[in-house]
């Protein structure tokens, strides 16, 4: 039985990923600031308040998992705030920044000493942060953030490596859920199905790589 904590955890994909976890029958660890009804009635541990932009996060979570082996870390909490070249807002930009970039990486560097060899990092990013399929411009926070954790995950798939532990960099496609205005081509248990497809597969021979939840290589 794997240990896996997921942020992100009370809707959309979080919510999802966590359904489908605890159904396998492994220990669930869903992370948020607030608990929706449907996270608190679905049987997993939820931990509340945890706002993955605070740099105190990290150091909170690790006071309340104590001595926890945790076998997957998956990073899933992310905003997104809508806003062109022409309605740019800073503090939009750093939320994002803060939340989709900077979060992942504190939170994965304090509960390092609860990972062992053999644990896996997954970080929900997209395809919007690939600079090689940038075809309509726009999303200018979204975009950046999605990049930079890009970038942030391929340093940690080095730098892990020797510890044993492997890093997937996954985009799970465009799913109809709350952040995305229920549009979209897929719902959200055909995404997480893949995700978890690929969590499963992962490797430190295929650390640090770039996935769609299909399986397909994405491009940089």
């Amino acid at each position: 039985m794997k240990t896996i904590l997921v942020t992100g955890a009370n809707t959309g994909l979080g919510l999802e990923m966590c359904r489908q976890l605890h159904a396998l029958g492994d220990r669930v660890i869903g992370a948020c600031r607030t608990a929706s009804p449907e996270l608190a009635g679905l049987g997993v541990q939820v931990e509340t308040g945890i706002d993955v932009a605070s740099e105190e996060t990290g150091r909170e979570l690790i006071k309340r998992l104590g001595t926890t082996r945790v076998s997957w870390l998956v990073h899933n909490a992310g905003i997104y705030r809508q806003g062109g070249l022409d309605d740019l807002d800073a503090s939009k930009l750093r939320e994002e920044f803060a939340v989709n970039a900077l979060g992942p990486l504190l939170i994965t560097r304090a509960l390092l000493p609860l990972l062992d060899s053999g644990s896996k990092i997954g970080l929900i990013t997209s395809l919007m942060g690939s600079l090689g399929d940038n075809g309509s411009g726009g999303s200018y926070g979204y975009r950046m953030s999605k990049a930079a954790l890009n970038m942030a995950g391929v340093s940690l798939a080095r730098d892990l490596k020797g510890r044993g532990i492997a890093v997937a960099l996954l985009h799970p496609g465009f799913v109809r859920t709350r952040m995305t205005g229920q549009q979209g081509y897929l719902d959200p248990p055909e995404s997480v199905r893949g995700l978890l497809a690929r969590l499963d597969e992962l490797t430190l021979a295929t650390s640090g790589h770039f996935w769609h939840a299909n399986g397909k290589e994405l491009p940089w």
